[in-house]
């Protein structure tokens, strides 16, 4: 690593927030970036292990120590390659990942982590602003159509890749827009949705195609998953239509790790889910949508912005929540 004793004489710095009077005003993010000094100090910190373990605990298996080093010796343009190599959207995970790699650093054992996390918002961020991320347009194409349903980060991704490789791709989205819970379940004070925009145009420039407002298939009669689309395929028309089909699991149907919290919300009169209600207040920032209870906090704060009767709704609708959650031994 550039500076072997760096984790010895730098403490970690956590990204800074803008204040609260001023925050309250806008839906904008208010998390303050490392500037390029305080990420190369940060990425100094990374030390020389026999065995990254953050390379392990990261979900999609980012190279860290790479680009920590390569942040530390101001190589900022290979920093990115090297985080793209692994991550298709960094702006996304830089920003409302829990860094579980920060878990599994080996300096977490005896000393604050690696802020691994605030250095990949600092170098997807500074990627933007220098003009690095351009379309990467496939010089041969292979003839082959595949359909990605759903346009979550999942959806993207693939469609992504496959794109790059030389695929015709079609994604097709329920919704009005593309995003899935990027776009309806993060509220913008975490991430602020034109980092979707400017991602989706870069893939429409690598030859993605988009269809908003098309259901694939039908829901279960009595289904609550949201649902604009205007118009309906069947699966057997995808089938006949593209050599592959690729179906992204849905954060909407609650079947995937991490939504047993919902069976809680189920039971208390009058709670909706925070994806449905997301929806409601992505599309309507002046407080004209009917807005139930919700238990999830960030809506709850997006909440306020619109209304603050609303908000309190959303507070007794948590306490509620909490206290079934307690009731059966849920933490």
């Amino acid at each position: 690593m550039g500076k072997i004793t760096g984790f010895m004489d730098y403490e970690r710095l956590e990204e800074g927030y803008k204040p609260v009077p001023e925050r309250l005003k806008n839906y904008k993010e208010f998390v303050i970036g490392l500037d390029d000094q305080q990420a190369n100090q940060q990425a100094a910190r990374c030390m020389d292990c026999g065995t990254p373990f953050c390379n392990s605990g990261c979900p999609v298996n980012n190279i860290i120590p790479d680009f920590n080093d390569m942040v530390f010796r101001n190589d900022w343009k290979n920093a990115i390659q090297t985080l793209h190599s692994t991550n298709n959207f960094p702006e996304f995970t830089g920003r409302i990942c829990p860094a579980p790699c920060e878990a599994a650093c080996t300096l977490n054992v005896n000393d604050d982590a690696v802020g691994i996390k605030s250095i990949e918002h600092a170098i997807i961020d500074r990627a933007w602003a220098e003009g690095w991320v351009t379309p990467l347009v496939p010089a041969v194409k292979t003839g082959k159509t595949v359909a990605v349903v759903g346009s979550g980060p999942a959806g993207l991704a693939a469609a992504q890749q496959l794109v790059r490789v030389g695929h015709s791709v079609t994604v097709f989205e329920k919704n009005s827009r593309i995003g899935g819970l990027l776009r309806y379940g993060i509220p913008d004070f975490k991430m602020e949705k034109t980092h979707i925009d400017r991602r989706v145009a870069q893939m429409e420039a690598e030859g993605v195609v988009f269809k908003t407002g098309v259901m694939v298939g039908a829901w279960p009669e009595g289904s609550k998953v949201t649902n604009d689309a205007k118009e309906t395929v069947s699966a057997e028309q995808l089938k006949a239509e593209f050599d592959a089909v690729l179906l992204e699991r849905r954060a909407q149907t609650g079947q995937h790790r991490g939504r047993h919290r919902l069976g809680h919300q189920q039971r208390l009169h009058g709670v909706a889910g925070a994806v449905a209600l997301g929806l409601g207040v992505d599309r309507d920032r002046e407080g004209l949508v009917r807005i139930g209870r919700v238990v999830d906090v960030d809506v709850a704060h997006a909440v306020q912005v619109l209304d603050d009767r609303h908000a309190r709704l959303a507070g007794d609708a948590l306490d509620q929540a909490l206290a079934a959650a307690r009731h059966d031994h849920v933490d």
